[in-house]
């Protein structure tokens, strides 16, 4: 029997070592991952102290056999709960493909993280296409490996990542126009996010009207928000993240060249959700203005 003890108290407490030194993979399979963590915790706690109670005092059989009960039951209780709390809704019945354009490394995080995140759990293909390295707000090698590490913890199928020249994307104008008419006949993509206009930053209204040139003939373009959007940022399309406004933040966590900014926090980004949720009528949500949007492109996603 007390084999049995040592070999479940193992087990979990492995769990939970690989719980927070994994926390990215954890925060990205698991909804409400940092409740499930301290719930573990809890759970490994109690059980470790009644089985070395049990082991130590010499505990009467029918105790012992009472603890094993005990243990096994909170490991069931355990697995239920982590079946449960697994990320991923309903496969969509007909996978669609996203391509997210963005300004700078941490744009797609910020904005609509979120919404990647759930667009992959869902079947979809997501692609990221990113216009500068972040230069003038960072070291750009870190801010390019984030970017990419970033998406690989969303699960984009790819990541194209340019060069141009942040605060002055501007001056880049056609040839952004140019890599994004690439991408679109690369990928053919259903749905694309951008920027939106409604942006105080120079590099953001850029992205849009690159983006807006680029894709003058496609039929779902969204924009999303950045932190730096203005007050005119009118959304009327909402996607509910309530599954993973957690993955978004670790996801925003990944651009550690940047967390001293304010708008990086956890604090920030659940803000926002929150706000955005209040007007959809759900906890939390990530906000879109569209510039047209086909019915039958959003009713897939």
């Amino acid at each position: 029997m007390v084999s049995i003890y040592v070999l479940l108290i193992v087990f979990l407490i492995a769990f939970l070592v690989a719980a927070s030194v994994g926390r990215p993979w954890f925060h990205r399979r698991f909804r409400r991952p940092e409740l499930l963590r301290r719930t573990s915790q809890i759970v490994a706690g109690t059980l470790l102290l009644t089985n070395v109670a049990c082991f130590v005092l010499d505990a009467p059989e029918f105790w012992r056999t009472a603890d094993l009960t005990a243990t096994l039951g909170g490991f069931a209780a355990l697995g239920v709960a982590m079946t449960a709390l697994r990320t991923g809704g309903m496969p969509a019945r007909q996978p669609r493909r996203v391509l997210a354009i963005g300004a700078h490394p941490d744009d797609l995080e910020l904005a609509c993280g979120g919404t990647l995140a759930k667009f992959v759990d869902s079947g979809h293909e997501v692609r990221g296409l990113v216009m500068s390295d972040g230069k003038q707000g960072g070291d750009a090698l870190e801010r390019s490996l984030d970017a990419q590490r970033g998406a690989a913890f969303m699960g984009l199928t790819g990541m194209t990542h340019h060069n141009f020249t942040d605060t002055e994307l501007n001056r880049h104008g056609q040839e952004m126009v140019g890599v994004i008419e690439a991408a679109i006949v690369r990928y053919n993509p259903d749905i694309i996010l951008t920027h939106s206009n409604h942006d105080q930053h120079q590099d953001h209204q850029a992205v849009h009207q690159a983006t807006l040139r680029a894709a003058r003939q496609h039929h779902s373009i969204l924009c999303y928000e950045s932190p730096s959007a203005t007050r005119e940022f009118n959304p009327s399309v909402f996607v509910d993240i309530d599954d993973y406004v957690d993955a978004k933040v670790q996801a925003v966590k990944m651009h550690s060249d940047q967390l001293a900014k304010p708008y990086m926090t956890p604090e920030r980004v659940r803000g926002i959700a929150s706000f955005r949720g209040g007007q959809a009528r759900r906890r939390v949500a990530e906000a879109y203005e569209p510039v047209r949007l086909l019915s039958t492109e959003m009713e897939s996603l």
